[in-house]
C-alpha cells in the first residue's frame, strides 16, 4: 500500500449519456479530408477516440482537438482502409458510428489496382478538400520551409505505402532536410508521441557528429518546445534566424527516455545572395546601424532586392579591392579597410577566405593543432605540436589570456620538438578557444566539453506498508548534485476476459461473465444505466478475478445493455443482451435456398485480399425457406478446374440454426443468422490461403458458390548482403532479393548499418531503394562496421536480414617520397625512397616497382609481388636505354598513387677509382680468444665491380678455415671458431685493371698460457718457506700478467691462496704453522686467464716445532646405525576420479633406507603414472588422475644394511558424478 490518497470520478455514478452532441456516419471520397464532432456535458470529461476498438493517438494521419466541451477526430488524406468503425467514449457512455467510401470511388480504386493488363488505369481525381498543412515552419519564411511533401496527391499515390513516414523507435515526426537563402529563416520540427512515456523525453539538436547545438543558442539559434495535453505530442522546434553561408552542412536530432533512444539525420543548404551587375558590392558589407544596439554589425542587403534601377553607380575608376587585400601583409587590413570604406571587417575577411589564397608553409611549427578536439567531463585530455627549434619557447593560451601552471589542473611538457598541454578533470569551464603562440606565429584549437548523461546507477525497490504508514524511496544517481524528477503513475487494471453479447431464449439461463488482473477489485453492474440489484433470479458473484451476473429464467424485459464498472477505474465493460422469441408459422410452401453474391469463380476480381494477421470475415447474403443448413469448405489453392469433379475438402464446417454442428479450430468462428451465413478466421496466416466454398441446402434444394482467398504478408528477410568493395569512408553493398516477397511485388529496401561493436542499427535510406546494389557513405576510415538489409513490399516491412561480414573502409596510402637513384651499372639500377607521409588506418602491405621506356606508356613490374623494404635493386634492363621508373605503396584498398623519377635515367656504367675505407677499429691488432668467431666488414668502391684479394702473411687464405664473402660495395673475412694459426697479418686488395689498392689488418688469436716449470723450495726458517719457479714454455700467445702461488697442509690438502698476480719467479711465504708439513703449487696468468694445470713442488717443507709432543688420547667410534622404521603409517582413502591423489608416511633410519612403493604386492617404482617424493624421511607417493582401476593395497618398503620395515593402506577410487546422474 503506498501513501498517495486516490480520488475516485464522478462518472462512476450512472448517468444515461455523457454526450449533447453525437458524432455521425459519414460518407467521403478517396484523399478528402473528413472530421468527426463530438461534445460534451462537461468540460472536464476526458475523451477517447477508437478505430476498430483500438484508441487512436494523434499523428499525421489523425488530429485530435479538444476546446471546452468540443471535441473533434480529424482523418487526413482518407484510403480505402479508412472505412471501418469507430468509437468516441467520455466516461461509461460510449458512441459508434462509421467512416464509408463513395462506391464510383472503391470501384475505380479496385480497377486502379487490378492486375489485368487489360484494364486500363483510370485518371486520379484531386482530391475535393486538402488536408492542412504541415507545421514546422515560419509562416513569412516560406523557402526555408521544412514541409513532408505535398498532401494532396492523386488516386493512385494514396495507394502506395508512405515510406516517407517510416516512423520507428520514439519520433512520430521527424525533421526534414531544407533549403534557405543567406539572410533567410528556417525552422525544423520534431515530434515525439508521449503517450507510452513515464517522463518526459529528452532531445539534443546537432551540427555535424558532435556539435551540440544546445550551447550555441543566441541571436542566430533559437531552440523550443512544447506540449501537447490534449494529443499528448512533445514538438521540439530549431529556429535558424538570419542564416549565413557557413550554417549549411549536417544536423542531427537524437531523443532518449530511459532505455529509449532514436535519431534522424537531416541537412541543411544555404543559397548564396545574388549581386547586381555594375553595382560596388562593398556598399553591402557596410554596417547598417550607427550605434551599437544589438542589431549592430548584421549585414543590410535590401539595397540589392529593391529598387535596383535607383541604385548610384560610381563613376570613380574601379579597384579591386580583394587583389589588394591578397597583396597586403595582415597587419595592414585594417588601414585598407579605413581607406575604402569598409566597416566590416570580419565580412571581408571571411569572403577573402574564400578565394583560396595559397597558405604558406609554417617555419616555427612542423604540426599545428587539430581544428577541434572533444572530452568528457572529468576526463583529461593532452594537446600536442610539433616545433621546427627544439629550443622554442611556447605559450599557450585560453580564449587570449595566457595559461600560468597551477596546481596540477595544467601541466607543460617539452619533449624534444614536441609540446605539449595536459588539461586535467575536465570542466564546462574549459570549453573554450586555446592557442599556442612561438613569436608572432601561433595555432589555434577549439575544446568541447561534453558532459556525460546522468544515468541511474540504482534503481529503486518496492516496497510493502500499512495504510497510512510513511514510505521512502530510494534511488543512486551517477553524478551528484542532479535534477531528479519523481512520477506517479497508478496502477493500470488489465481486462483478461470481456463479457460478450448474448442471445438467449426464454425460460433459458443469461451468463455475463468477465475476468480482470486485480482479485481486490470489486465493481457494479448497470442495466441501461441502472445498477442491477441480486434478487431470486439475479445472482452476482465475485470469485478471485472473475465476476458473473447470472440471470435465471431469462424474460424480454431483461433484455437490454449491461455494463460492468470497476471501483476506482475510469473504465466499463459492455455487452448486450438479446431476446430470441421463437414463434411457430405454419408454412404453406418451401423455398429453395439461395446463395446471393456480386462476383463467384477464381478470377483476379473476385479473389479476396487479406492481410496476414488481420481478420477475415466472409458475409455471404442467403435465402431459403425453411432456413438452410450452411457447410463451409476448403480446399487447396487452384486444386481442380470447372468441369472436373471436386476432390475432397481439407476442412469442414457445418451451421444448422445457428449452431455449430462441427468442431472447428480456435481461430475460426462461423455463424448464421437471418439472411446471412458469416465465416470468420482471426489473425489470418498464409495456410488460410485457398478456395473456400459455402453450400446451402435444406429439403427444397441447395446451392454453391466458391470465394477465393488470397493471404498477402510482408515479404521474407533477404540473405545477409554482401560488401563488394570499400572505400576512404564508403562501401558498395549488393544483395539478393527474398526467396518470398509475400504476395505482393516488393518495391524496394531499406538498408541498415552499425559499428561491429555498437548494438545501434542507423538507417541509411527512408524512401525504398528499388535496386539491389547500394553504394553507402559517410563512415569513418578504420572502423569495422556491418550491414542489414529489409524487404519492403505494399504491406509492410519484412525482418531485417542477417548482418554481413564486418568489413573496414579504408583508403589507399599517399605517394612514397624522395625516390631517387642510388646507384646504377650497365643492367641494373639501385633505387631508394622513403615510406608515405599519409598511410592511414589499414597496414601498408608492400611497395611495387614498375619501369617503361622513355615515350611508351607500358609499364612493365620490376619483380612479381611486393616488397617491404625501401630500397631494390633492377636487374637485365637494357644498356644505353632511357627508362624511367615509378613506385606504388599497397595496402588493402588497393595502390597509391606513383611516385615518379624526375627525368628517364640512362642505363649506362659510371666508371670510379678503386678505395679501400679501414674501419678505425680494424687499424690496430685484433685480438680474439680461441674459439671466438671473426667477422670482418671491409667496405670499398669502385666502378665497374673491382676484383678482391685475400693473403695471409703473404700467402692464399686456405678456404677450408676461412670464408670470403665479396659485394659490389664491401668483402667480408669470417672464421666460425678460430685457432691459434689463425693469427697473423692479413691483406685485402682491390684491383680494376690496373687501378688497385690494399689494406691490411693484424690479427691474434690468444689462449690460457701453460704451467710455470720447475718450482723449488730453496728454504726452510722458522715459520717461512723460500720458493722458486720459472716461466711457462707456452705464454698462450700474449704476456703473462702474474702468478698464483697456493698452499697445502698434507694432513687435509686443502688449498689457500698465498699471492695473486705475483708478477716475480720467486716469494717467501710466511706465518706457517709449526709442526705441519707443507705442499706448494704456482698457476701462470696471462689476459685469458689462469693456466689450466699448476706446477706442484717436488719436495714438502716441514716446519720443526719446539718442547713436548703431545700424545691425542684414542677413542672408540660410536655405531650409529638403525634400522628403518616408520613414524608415520599409511592412511586408507577414498577418492574421486579424475583428480590427482596422494599418500604420505614418514620413515627414519641410519644410513638412508632405500624406498620402493608396491600396488598389490606388485613394484610400481618405474611406471610414468606414479611419482615418488622424499624429503627429510616424509614420504609422498602421488597418483595421476586416477580411474577406478588404480584401487587397491598400496604398500611401502624400506631397507637399508640394518633392517628393514613395511607399511601398507587401501586406496579406493570413485566414479564422479555427472549432472545427468542427479536429475535421474
Amino acid at each position: 500500500m503506498h501513501p498517495f490518497l486516490l480520488t475516485y470520478p464522478a462518472f462512476l455514478t450512472p448517468s444515461v449519456s455523457a454526450f449533447t452532441k453525437k458524432p455521425k456516419t459519414q460518407t467521403a471520397e478517396i484523399g478528402a479530408t473528413v472530421i468527426f464532432e463530438a461534445e460534451t456535458e462537461k468540460t472536464d470529461v476526458k475523451v477517447r477516440w477508437q478505430r476498430d476498438s483500438k484508441d487512436i493517438a494523434s499523428s499525421y494521419k489523425y488530429t485530435i482537438s479538444a476546446e471546452g466541451n468540443m471535441h473533434s477526430l480529424t482523418i487526413n488524406n482518407i484510403v480505402q482502409e479508412d472505412a471501418v468503425g469507430y468509437a468516441v467514449i467520455a466516461g461509461v457512455s460510449k458512441v459508434k458510428f462509421e467512416l464509408k467510401i463513395k462506391e464510383s470511388e472503391v470501384k475505380e480504386a479496385q480497377k486502379a489496382v487490378s492486375p489485368d493488363p487489360a484494364v486500363a488505369e483510370p485518371k486520379p481525381e484531386e482530391p475535393k478538400k486538402a488536408p492542412p498543412a504541415p507545421t514546422g515552419s515560419s509562416a513569412s519564411d516560406t523557402s526555408g520551409t521544412v514541409s513532408d511533401g505535398s498532401a494532396t496527391e492523386g488516386l493512385l499515390e494514396s495507394h502506395q505505402p508512405d515510406t516517407r513516414q517510416d516512423l520507428t523507435g520514439l519520433f512520430t515526426e521527424k525533421p526534414q532536410s531544407g533549403e534557405v537563402n543567406v539572410g533567410e529563416n528556417i525552422t525544423f520540427v520534431a515530434r515525439v508521441c508521449g503517450e507510452s512515456l513515464l517522463k518526459k523525453p529528452t532531445v539534443k539538436w546537432f551540427k555535424g557528429k558532435w556539435m551540440d547545438l544546445a550551447s550555441k543558442s543566441g541571436k542566430h539559434l533559437q531552440l523550443k518546445e512544447h506540449y501537447d495535453r490534449n494529443s499528448k505530442v512533445y514538438t521540439f522546434e530549431m529556429h535558424i534566424i538570419a542564416a549565413k553561408a557557413n550554417f549549411a552542412g549536417a544536423y542531427r536530432c537524437e531523443v532518449s527516455s530511459r532505455d529509449k533512444f532514436d535519431s534522424c539525420n537531416f541537412d541543411l543548404v544555404v543559397h548564396e545572395a545574388r549581386t547586381t551587375d555594375g553595382f560596388d558590392i562593398r556598399t553591402a558589407f557596410r554596417r547598417t546601424s550607427t550605434d551599437a544596439g544589438e542589431d549592430s554589425g548584421e549585414l543590410d542587403f535590401s539595397a540589392l532586392l529593391k529598387k535596383r534601377e535607383a541604385v548610384h553607380v560610381s563613376t570613380e575608376p574601379e579597384v579591386d579591392v580583394w587583389e589588394i587585400l591578397q597583396k597586403a601583409p595582415p597587419s595592414e587590413y585594417e588601414k585598407i579597410a579605413f581607406q575604402y570604406g569598409i566597416t566590416d571587417l570580419r565580412g571581408m575577411l571571411k569572403r577573402l577566405k574564400k578565394m583560396k589564397k595559397e597558405e604558406k608553409k609554417s617555419a616555427a611549427f612542423l604540426r599545428k593543432l587539430d581544428p577541434a578536439y572533444q572530452v568528457e567531463k572529468g576526463h583529461k585530455i593532452k594537446l600536442q605540436i610539433e616545433v621546427a627549434n627544439p629550443d622554442a619557447e611556447v605559450k599557450w593560451l585560453k580564449n587570449g589570456q595566457e595559461i600560468h601552471p597551477t596546481g596540477s589542473k595544467y601541466i607543460f611538457e617539452s619533449v624534444g620538438n614536441k609540446r605539449f598541454l595536459t588539461i586535467n578533470n575536465c570542466t564546462l569551464a574549459d570549453d573554450a578557444a586555446y592557442t599556442c603562440m612561438i613569436g608572432d606565429e601561433k595555432t589555434v584549437t577549439e575544446l568541447f566539453v561534453k558532459e556525460p548523461p546522468v544515468l541511474i546507477v540504482r534503481n529503486l525497490e518496492d516496497q510493502m506498508v500499512m495504510k497510512g504508514e510513511r514510505v521512502e524511496f530510494e534511488c543512486e544517481v551517477s553524478e551528484e548534485g542532479a535534477q531528479v524528477k519523481w512520477y506517479f503513475k497508478e496502477k493500470q487494471l488489465e481486462v483478461y476476459q470481456n463479457i460478450a453479447d448474448l442471445t438467449v431464449k426464454a425460460k433459458d439461463q443469461a451468463v455475463f461473465k468477465c475476468e480482470v488482473s486485480d482479485e481486490n477489485v470489486k465493481g457494479i453492474w448497470y442495466k441501461n444505466g441502472v445498477e442491477v440489484k441480486p434478487d431470486a433470479r439475479t445472482h452476482i458473484t465475485h470469485i478471485g478475478r472473475i465476476h458473473k451476473l447470472t440471470i435465471d429464467e431469462v424474460k424480454p424485459e431483461d433484455e437490454g445493455d449491461y455494463t460492468f464498472v470497476p471501483e476506482g477505474y475510469a473504465f466499463n465493460l459492455s455487452a448486450k443482451l438479446n431476446f430470441l422469441e421463437v414463434k411457430i408459422d405454419f408454412v404453406p410452401r418451401q423455398d429453395p435456398p439461395k446463395i446471393h453474391l456480386d462476383c463467384m469463380g477464381r478470377t483476379a476480381e473476385s479473389t479476396i485480399l487479406v492481410v496476414a494477421g488481420n481478420k477475415l470475415r466472409l458475409d455471404v447474403p442467403i435465402t431459403g425457406d425453411p432456413a438452410p443448413t450452411v457447410v463451409w469448405t476448403k480446399g487447396e489453392k487452384g486444386s481442380f478446374k470447372e468441369g472436373e469433379s471436386r476432390p475432397e475438402p481439407r476442412h469442414t464446417w457445418t451451421v444448422k440454426n445457428g449452431e455449430v454442428l462441427t468442431d472447428s479450430d480456435g481461430r475460426v468462428h462461423v455463424e448464421s443468422t437471418k439472411g446471412h451465413c458469416i465465416f470468420t478466421i482471426e489473425g489470418a496466416e498464409r495456410q488460410d490461403e485457398g478456395v473456400y466454398s459455402v453450400i446451402v441446402r435444406n429439403p427444397a434444394g441447395e446451392d454453391t458458390a466458391d470465394i477465393n482467398v488470397k493471404v498477402v504478408d510482408v515479404p521474407d528477410p533477404p540473405e545477409a548482403p554482401r560488401i563488394l568493395s570499400v572505400g576512404e569512408d564508403s562501401c558498395i553493398v549488393q544483395w539478393d532479393p527474398p526467396l518470398f516477397d509475400g504476395g505482393q511485388p516488393v518495391i524496394g529496401y531499406v538498408l541498415e548499418r552499425k559499428k561491429k561493436k555498437s548494438y545501434r542499427w542507423m538507417r541509411l535510406n527512408f524512401d525504398p531503394y528499388k535496386e539491389t546494389t547500394y553504394e553507402a557513405k559517410r563512415m569513418i576510415e578504420g572502423v569495422a562496421y556491418e550491414m542489414r538489409v529489409y524487404a519492403v513490399n505494399t504491406i509492410g516491412m519484412s525482418r531485417p536480414s542477417a548482418a554481413s561480414q564486418p568489413f573496414v573502409p579504408v583508403a589507399p596510402t599517399s605517394e612514397p617520397t624522395g625516390l631517387c637513384v642510388d646507384d646504377i651499372s650497365d643492367t641494373t639500377i639501385s633505387l631508394k625512397w622513403r615510406a608515405p607521409e599519409r598511410i592511414g588506418s589499414a597496414e601498408l602491405e608492400g611497395y611495387g616497382v614498375e619501369y617503361c621506356k622513355e615515350g611508351s606508356d607500358e609499364w612493365i613490374p620490376a619483380f612479381s609481388g611486393l616488397t617491404e623494404r625501401t630500397t631494390v635493386i633492377v636487374h637485365d634492363l637494357p644498356t644505353g636505354e632511357k627508362m624511367q621508373f615509378r613506385v606504388r605503396a599497397y595496402n588493402m584498398a588497393g595502390p597509391s598513387l606513383p611516385a615518379t623519377l624526375q627525368q628517364a635515367v640512362t642505363i649506362r656504367e659510371i666508371m670510379q677509382r678503386p678505395k679501400i675505407w679501414l674501419p678505425r677499429n680494424l687499424r690496430q691488432t685484433l685480438i680474439k680468444k680461441v674459439g671466438e668467431m671473426i667477422n670482418l666488414v671491409i667496405p670499398f668502391q669502385g666502378k665497374p665491380r673491382p676484383q678482391v684479394t685475400w693473403t695471409k702473411n703473404d700467402e692464399p687464405l686456405d678456404p677450408k678455415q676461412v670464408s670470403i664473402r665479396n659485394s659490389d660495395t664491401d668483402t667480408i673475412l669470417f672464421v666460425r671458431r678460430s685457432e691459434r694459426k689463425d693469427s697473423g697479418k692479413y691483406e685485402v686488395q682491390v684491383q680494376i685493371e690496373n687501378v688497385e689498392d690494399r689494406a691490411s689488418v693484424n690479427i691474434q688469436i690468444v689462449d690460457l698460457p701453460g704451467p710455470p716449470q720447475n718450482l723449488k723450495v730453496i728454504d726452510v726458517w722458522g715459520f717461512n718457506v723460500a720458493l722458486e719457479w720459472k716461466p711457462p714454455k707456452d705464454n698462450g700467445n700474449c704476456d703473462i700478467t702474474g702468478y698464483t702461488i697456493q698452499k697445502a697442509d698434507k694432513k687435509t690438502m686443502e688449498w689457500y691462496n698465498v699471492y695473486e698476480q705475483y708478477r716475480r719467479t720467486n716469494c717467501v711465504v710466511s706465518d706457517l704453522i709449526m709442526g705441519n708439513e707443507y705442499v706448494f703449487r704456482v698457476y701462470a696468468m696471462n689476459m685469458v686467464g689462469l693456466s689450466p694445470e699448476p706446477c706442484l713442488s717436488k719436495d714438502s717443507a716441514y716446519i720443526q716445532k719446539t718442547g713436548i709432543v703431545y700424545k691425542p688420547p684414542s677413542y672408540k667410534e660410536h655405531d650409529f646405525s638403525e634400522a628403518p622404521k616408520f613414524t608415520h603409517p599409511l592412511v586408507s582413502r577414498s577418492v574421486i576420479a579424475g583428480y590427482n591423489a596422494t599418500l604420505s608416511c614418514s620413515v627414519r633410519g641410519i644410513p638412508k633406507p632405500k624406498i620402493t612403493w608396491y600396488k598389490n604386492k606388485m613394484d610400481i617404482t618405474n611406471e610414468a603414472k606414479y611419482r615418488m617424493f622424499s624429503n627429510q624421511g616424509v614420504l609422498t607417493l602421488e597418483i595421476r588422475k586416477p580411474c577406478p582401476f588404480d584401487g587397491g593395497v598400496y604398500m611401502c618398503k624400506a631397507v637399508n644394511d640394518s633392517g628393514e620395515d613395511v607399511v601398507e593402506c587401501k586406496l579406493e577410487v570413485r566414479s564422479q558424478v555427472t549432472k545427468e546422474d542427479i536429475k535421474k
